[in-house]
């Protein structure tokens, strides 16, 4: 609850707070399943919200649609809110959006693939480090030529054309194996398999309608529905850095604010670091330390918080720790390492509460008005003003069929890129090959002097086609506005 220009998180011997200047300093949530991380991030979510903050959180489980439903009132609901002493405790209902990579629970959402880059591309196709440069030289190519590559059918067509053309860019790029172009293809049908096309084109998702609010000033809470999504882990982690990155590079420094522009949950956060390489993971502790300048709030939410990189975990000054299980020794080892990061509280032994807490309770420990780590409390949470459970499908389809946003990310667009531009040059230089052998056949008895005017034609004819070709692909660079440059982790620079 947002309450006296705080956020009330929960209560122990007295009332825990996270204070909105301090929101974006990062922060965890942890705990074993059934342990109330959902509840807790409800409620963070609300009090932002209330805030004025927009918020973005990934719909695993299908039970945070909710948000869009005021909560009813029950027994056991008035039993925790008797025990809390909550005064003015109310039911709401949030202003929601939603979202859908594949365009089924929500606003569909897209972006190009010129835009995902070769880093973060490379690890949605699983590529090795050899086939990652190829696909690199790809890009620059592209890149060099202005040339936007959209979709997967765009990525298709240029990764044949370095391909077929490999000996004109092995000194300027570097060495390009047919075996690897031919393993990157393979790589790229199996996405297309599990329905990645989809992902790629335009409208390209725009971050800015996720930082809105609503009529009476409260955040818009942004949902992912990722249900689907889920089931495919690396695009789902990969997607989330993407998004990271775009919103780092699109946003400006803001320096130290009184409340968060933005505030993004990433439930299942391990995910984002499993398997990555370590030039990759590096990319995403210096965007994770530097995005909180430009007013930007992450907290992730995972099982346990040795699943977060060390150099990740230290930036994360707000903390929400539920309850861990120990049985087994490594268990164990995990459970001390969670007590050690936090301050000790004299009233207890953190690593033996760690275990202990029960449902709905947590060690809480948010960053004061100096930037130090808090005593830690163990507190209850607070319950959240929305609904328990899930959306129905009619009530979700209503809010989505009602959002300003339907009409500008339903439909797919499909305008010239690369795919066409290839295509068109393939087209040219079979016509010219075609008009040469049928001037042949008619010509023969003058064939050797025709023929050298011919083929001075023909080199004219393809030097203009060449000029118009890279006219119409630096126009296109022109159209989007942007140098072709890539930031971080890859993604083009705003």
């Amino acid at each position: 609850m947002y309450i006296d220009d705080k956020i009330l998180i929960g209560k122990s011997n007295g009332p825990v707070y996270l204070l909105p200047m301090m929101a974006n300093r990062h922060g965890l949530i942890a705990g074993a399943t059934g342990t109330g991380k959902t509840v807790t991030l409800k409620v963070l979510a609300e009090s932002f919200s209330e805030m004025g903050v927009p918020v973005f959180l990934s719909d695993i489980k299908g039970d945070l649609a909710s948000l869009a439903i005021e909560g009813t009132d029950s027994i056991k609901m008035q039993e925790r809110i008797k025990k809390l002493k909550i005064d003015n405790f109310t039911y709401n209902s949030f202003s929601v959006q939603f979202w859908d990579l594949f365009g089924e629970y929500g606003h569909q959402i897209r972006t190009t693939v010129s835009e995902m880059g070769p880093m973060l591309l490379s690890r949605i196709l699983g590529l090795n480090d050899t086939q990652s440069g190829i696909l690199n030289i790809v890009f620059r190519i592209a890149d060099d030529k202005g040339l936007l590559l959209i979709d997967l059918k765009d990525l298709r067509a240029m990764i044949q054309y370095v391909g077929e053309n490999a000996q004109d860019f092995n000194l300027e790029y570097g060495k390009i194996s047919s075996q690897s172009v031919g393993a990157i293809l393979r790589n790229l049908m199996t996405l297309e398999d599990q329905g990645g096309e989809k992902f790629f084109g335009e409208p390209e998702l725009d971050l800015n309608d996720w930082m809105k609010k609503d009529n009476d000033g409260r955040g818009y809470i942004n949902v992912l529905h990722s249900e689907k999504l889920f089931q495919n882990p690396t695009l789902y982690s990969t997607f989330l850095l993407w998004m990271l990155s775009e919103l780092f590079e699109m946003l400006p420094e803001e320096g130290d604010l009184d409340k968060p522009k933005m505030v993004f949950f990433f439930d299942e956060a391990h995910l984002l670091f499993e398997d990555a390489p370590k030039v990759l993971l590096q990319k995403i502790e210096q965007v994770v330390r530097l995005i909180r300048s430009k007013g930007v709030g992450i907290y992730f939410i995972t099982q346990n918080p040795m699943d977060i990189p060390e150099d990740i975990l230290g930036q994360l000054g707000n903390r929400v720790q539920h309850a861990l299980r120990a049985y087994t020794p490594s268990e164990i080892k995990k459970v001390e390492t969670a007590a050690k990061s936090f301050r000790p509280n004299p009233n207890f032994e953190t690593i033996t509460a760690i275990t202990e807490l029960a449902t709905g309770e947590a060690l809480v420990s948010c960053l004061d008005e100096d930037g130090r780590p808090s005593i830690v409390e163990r507190a209850f949470i607070l319950p959240p003003q929305s609904s328990f459970g899930t959306l129905s499908d009619i009530m979700r389809n209503d809010i989505i069929n009602n959002s300003p946003m339907k009409n500008k990310y339903n439909k797919e667009l499909d305008r010239e890129s690369a795919y066409e531009l290839l295509n068109h040059r393939k087209s040219e230089e079979k016509d010219l090959i075609e008009k040469q052998k049928k001037w042949k056949e008619e010509k023969a008895d003058n064939y050797e002097e025709d023929y050298k005017t011919e083929k001075k034609h023909n080199r004219k004819n393809t030097s203009s086609m060449e000029k118009i070709a890279n006219s119409a692909m630096t126009s296109i660079g022109r159209e989007i506005g942007r140098q072709l440059i890539r930031g971080l982790l890859g993604s083009l620079r705003k």
